[in-house]
């Protein structure tokens, strides 16, 4: 079984807007902005309202730059979650009830307080590449890589 699922990162170069997970799956975790698909909702418009909804933003100019699986041990559901920068926006970042928005300069990310994964494919994300992977987690609330594989791609649209 698989999930899809979104991740934007708003990159103003050389800062990157993340948030504060307040509660629900990742929370205490430094993230982008995203979330579920909804039924008849393209992947790129759900990003777009995700962002709106967590982070007070509208975002319009999507890239989409990577897409991964994660998957936890004992657990059939698959995430596939569809990795998207924004450079341009409108509106000021706010607090939501899920998100805290804050500020990062990109070579100083708070990765001790992110989810682990986030080390392996980042460096990629802000070269500016497209990237595919696969990251096993022990479980949830723990996150300890136990497999992962991860290779730039020309496209994101071979398989």
């Amino acid at each position: 079984m698989k999930k899809i699922l979104t991740l934007c990162l708003i990159h103003e170069y050389p800062r990157i807007l993340l948030g504060m997970k307040k509660r629900g799956f990742g929370a205490g975790r430094w993230n982008g902005f995203g979330g579920k698909v909804h039924d008849g909702e393209t992947i790129e418009a759900a990003a777009k309202r995700e962002v709106a909804e967590e982070a007070g933003v509208q975002v319009n100019d999507l890239q989409k730059q990577g897409i991964i699986e994660f998957g936890f041990q004992g657990n059939p559901e698959l995430l596939e979650v569809h990795i998207f920068r924004a450079t341009k926006f409108s509106g000021e970042p706010c607090e939501s009830d899920e998100m805290k928005p804050q500020w990062f300069l990109a070579d100083a990310l708070p990765f001790d307080a992110m989810w682990s994964s986030d080390r392996r494919w980042m460096p990629l994300f802000l070269a500016g590449k497209k990237f595919k992977g696969e990251f096993l987690f022990d479980a949830p609330g723990n996150a300890e890589i136990l497999d992962f594989r991860l290779e730039e791609v020309k496209s994101l649209f071979s398989s």
